[in-house]
């Protein structure tokens, strides 16, 4: 009898230091730095333990399945696990794959919007660009803020779009109540479509307010715009860039948004201006001056007469042809 019972004890003494051992194997493994060669993102899935400990060794990042599995299953990190997109460090040890998975800290994706885009680019961009869910609104040109925005993998189109209306709207109502007295606008959205047509045609910050003091002295006078940027929208239907010179039948076309061939501000913006736009049309310089054309050199010359007008056009149009002449000819095969 005392022998049997010196043998259960020995049994359960080597299966203890047995269990001990894989157990202390294991936690060696749960802590060592992992085979993941280089860093690595990767999405994980909404699913079970088994789903996200798939996942992982297929991408390489851990190397013993089951270990992790277990591991996180007797540490309570089970349920705990966050899908997402992830950035895994290289050689990063299953127990940080655990933290990180239950932090929820995924990637940064980022949208550039450029002051001017269009609404219709906008939404090409974000159809185009990974990580969105949900359908695409509609949406009007002068309803977005252009800046870079953050967003996380699965985020929907319809909650990024409302994160750009709500600055664009906070931003016209501030600047719209500091606005200059006599300005020609009835109501905030005018403003707007006179700050998309200055926003494309400046790119000078320090030229804005002067370029909008320009089309306010039309405006005033019942001059018509004679907008470059309008006439493209109008060739383009709003749907893009136009590739291409504008044309003299452009100039004539019967289209409500060309300002050569219409008096007075186009039904609505042709583009997303940026604050700074709108507060130069809200607060713009007080000159004398109708007139403006390229200098050459990425900016302007401004022009009270038609007459100095002409001088100036006469100037950039000398330019553009020395600049043609330069050009280096195209080999014919």
């Amino acid at each position: 009898m005392r022998r049997r019972l010196h043998l259960l004890i020995a049994l359960g003494l080597a299966l203890f230091g047995g269990l001990a051992g894989v157990l202390f194997w294991g936690f060696a493994q749960f802590t060592r730095p992992g085979p993941l060669a280089q860093d690595t993102t990767i999405i994980i899935e909404r699913g079970g333990v088994e789903q996200v400990t798939r996942q992982l060794e297929d991408a390489k990042v851990i190397g013993h399945p089951l270990v992790f599995a277990m591991a996180v299953r007797i540490t309570g990190a089970a349920g705990r696990l966050k899908p997402g997109e992830y950035k895994f460090p290289a050689n990063i040890a299953m127990e940080e794959v655990s933290r990180l998975l239950q932090s929820g800290k995924t990637v940064d994706r980022r949208l550039v919007v450029l002051e001017g885009m269009t609404s219709f680019e906008i939404l090409k961009l974000m159809s185009d660009q990974a990580g969105f869910t949900g359908p695409v609104p509609q949406v009007q040109d002068g309803e977005l803020m252009p800046e870079t925005y953050y967003y996380k993998y699965g985020d929907a189109r319809p909650f990024m779009i409302q994160r750009m209306r709500e600055p664009m709207r906070q931003a016209v109502a501030e600047l719209w109540a500091k606005r200059a007295p006599g300005l020609p606008f009835k109501s905030p959205l005018e403003a707007v479509t006179l700050a998309s047509i200055v926003e494309k045609e400046t790119a000078r910050a320090s030229e804005r307010a002067r370029v909008a003091g320009v089309f306010i002295n039309r405006l005033n006078k019942g001059m018509k715009l004679e907008a470059d940027p309008t006439v493209a929208y109008a060739a383009t239907n709003g749907q893009g860039r136009l590739e291409r010179p504008i044309s003299k039948a452009d100039l004539a076309a019967k289209h409500p948004y060309n300002t050569y061939a219409n008096a007075g501000l186009p039904p609505g913006p042709i583009g997303n201006p940026g604050r700074a736009a709108i507060a130069a049309v809200l607060n713009p310089d007080k000159h004398e001056e109708l007139f403006f054309v390229a200098d050459g050199n990425g900016g302007h010359l401004f022009a009270k007469t038609l007459a100095d007008h002409n001088k100036n056009v006469a100037r950039w149009r000398q330019i553009e042809q020395q600049r043609n002449q330069a050009r280096p000819t195209q080999a014919s095969n």
